[in-house]
Order: structure tokens, then C-alpha cells, then sequence
């Protein structure tokens, strides 16, 4: 694995947002309410590859809650512009559980959710479809987990 940036979040409270790919318009309503409105304490991790995901992200990069971005690909070798300011102040940690990927791959991405999933004090499930690889997680990871709106059926 490697990492860049602020090493020193691993050892916060974090906060796992994990999210399915199809996800109901009520569900997406929910996810950015959650991203705006989270508490200012600890950090949220997640691979923010979804589009849901990315838009979490998007919302977090705004505010001045910690990140954790974990990539299931290769480190990036030129940082996306709107990191650089919060790898900056000190609030951003990457980390990449896949550094010889190029793209990422089914294997790489379930690796990395249970990454996430093992390393943080709680998961929040944006969306979760059945018998998808975040419904397995979030069956092996249940005592940490919470999902905002209920799994779709």
C-alpha cells in the first residue's frame, strides 16, 4: 500500500461512506443531506469511486471535515486541482490498497471496501443493492454499519 498526506487521520474516528452505483432518487436525496450535515468530529473514509460517492466528496472537499480518499488503483501522480488546497490544510490522507492497478478492477474494489470496512468505527451505506459485493460487506461488517435509507429490495 501506499499513502500521501496527512498519516496522522488513521488514528481518528472514522466514519465509512460506502454506496452502491444504482441507487433510488429518494436514496440520493438522503446520501447529500448526510454529507452535508455531518458532524464536525472524526473523518470520513470511503473510495468516493461511485457517482454518489463522488458527490459526497464533493460536498466534504467544501467543508473542513477530514478525508480519507482510498483508491483501488495506483497513487495519483498529479493530485485533482480541488485536492490540492485541502492536502494543503492538512485534511486529506490517500491511500492506495492497489499501487501497481492502473485502472480499477472488480477485485480491487471489493479489496478496498473491506479495507474501509475493517478500518472504521462505522460504516454509512448510502444505497445497497442485494446480492452485491457492499450487500456482502454489509452483512460480514452489520455491528458497524448503518444505512440511511433501507436496502433496496
Amino acid at each position: 500500500m501506499e499513502n500521501l498526506g496527512n498519516k496522522a487521520l488513521l488514528d481518528a474516528h472514522k466514519t465509512a461512506f460506502l454506496c452502491s452505483r444504482q441507487v433510488s432518487s429518494r436514496a440520493v436525496l438522503r446520501c447529500y443531506d448526510w454529507a452535508t450535515d455531518i458532524c464536525k468530529e472524526g473523518v470520513v473514509v470511503s473510495g468516493f469511486h461511485s457517482k454518489i460517492e463522488r458527490d459526497v466528496l464533493h460536498f466534504l472537499l467544501r467543508g473542513q471535515k477530514p478525508i480519507i480518499i482510498v483508491l483501488a488503483r495506483k497513487m495519483y501522480v498529479t493530485l485533482p486541482t480541488e485536492w490540492q488546497e485541502v492536502m494543503d490544510a492538512g485534511r486529506l490522507l490517500i491511500i492506495s490498497t492497489a499501487p501497481n492497478a492502473v485502472r480499477v478492477s472488480k477485485a480491487a474494489a471489493d479489496a478496498r471496501n473491506r479495507y474501509i470496512a475493517e478500518y472504521s468505527d462505522e460504516i454509512v451505506f448510502g444505497s445497497i443493492q442485494p446480492n452485491s459485493s457492499l450487500d456482502q460487506v454489509y452483512k460480514d461488517y452489520i455491528e458497524k454499519a448503518n444505512i440511511l435509507l433501507e436496502k433496496l429490495e
